[in-house]
């Protein structure tokens, strides 16, 4: 008993050691930015013009974000973005998914193709489809030219319906390929015993779908919305290769608004602001997903 006494500060001493660093580590890149962040939002700290100011406003930038219709358009798209992309990059994911999990004699060409697109940088994503739907040039107006499915190219990128629909139709693309990979293990983790008895029973295909392979599947496409979601909300590059906002500010996401509010027009405390509401978003969401796997485990 006395032994036990000893060790076990001890042991409690060697955990703290070891994590000690890890702690210091998140501490220095996440902990100290995000609260840097959340102090500079009370101030008025504009870069612009040579004068650095550096004046506390307290809640003022809170209330002008709150006033601010450029801040409420670049919300709502970056939420729009997020309710159209996910759910679509989640469906043709699973579909590559189950593609991939066929027993292929060779798989690796189904699997290579599954990386190619997640590997492909976002910025050299949004050139590719930005030349895709370009009015004059574009493949996409060349092949329904050809097809005699329009007689006048559709200007995809000049018009706002047009070019928030082709910046999600490439968002999707690029992004369903990890969804796929994060399912594909997933998959790969159900046991195939349970298909045999389902099929002994007389299950067809689509029962084992949904009575099996769903609800196995369940918390890897919980993980896989968790990030993909965080990502959708932090949408920044292929809006802004393709259309830098446009036209007007109709593709302008919370993440391109804090670039221009703090990289061009210098404006960091309000530029803070901005991003501590994306930050807070984001939380929010993903405390969400969590219950939501409390409740599966």
């Amino acid at each position: 008993m006395a032994f036990e006494k000893i060790r076990d500060p001890s042991e409690k001493t060697l955990a703290f050691l070891l994590l000690a660093p890890a702690f210091l580590l998140i501490a220095l890149i996440v902990i100290y930015p995000i609260g840097k962040l959340i102090y500079n939002s009370f101030f008025d700290l504009r870069l612009s013009g040579g004068s650095g100011s550096f004046a506390f406003v307290g809640l003022q930038n809170y209330k002008d974000a709150w006033q601010d219709k450029d801040f409420w358009n670049a919300a709502a798209n970056t939420i729009l973005i997020t309710v159209i992309t996910v759910p679509g990059a989640l469906v043709i994911g699973l579909s590559l998914a189950m593609l991939a999990n066929l027993p292929f004699r060779r798989k690796w060409p189904v699997r290579l193709a599954l990386l190619l697109p997640w590997a492909l940088p976002l910025s050299f994503a949004g050139l590719i489809f930005a030349w895709f739907f370009h009015t004059e040039y574009g493949l996409i107006n060349d092949v329904l030219a050809r097809l005699k499915l329009q007689s006048e190219s559709t200007m995809w990128l000049l018009r706002p319906n047009w070019a928030f629909a082709a910046i999600c139709a490439t968002i999707i693309w690029k992004t369903s390929s990890f969804m796929a990979l994060i399912l594909l293990a997933g998959l790969q983790m159900i046991p195939k015993s349970l298909y045999e008895a389902a099929e002994v029973d007389g299950a067809s295909k689509w029962q084992q779908f949904w009575q099996i392979t769903i609800p196995m599947l369940m918390p890897s496409i919980i993980v896989a919305l968790i990030f993909r979601t965080i990502t959708a909300l932090q949408t920044f590059d292929i809006p802004y290769t393709m259309t830098k906002g446009g036209p007007g500010n109709a593709t302008e996401t919370l993440a391109m608004l804090i670039h221009k509010t703090t990289i061009e027009y210098l404006d960091m405390g309000y530029g803070s602001t901005l991003a501590v509401c994306m930050f807070l978003l984001s939380m929010v969401v993903t405390s969400f997903y969590l219950r939501r796997i409390g409740q599966t485990a």
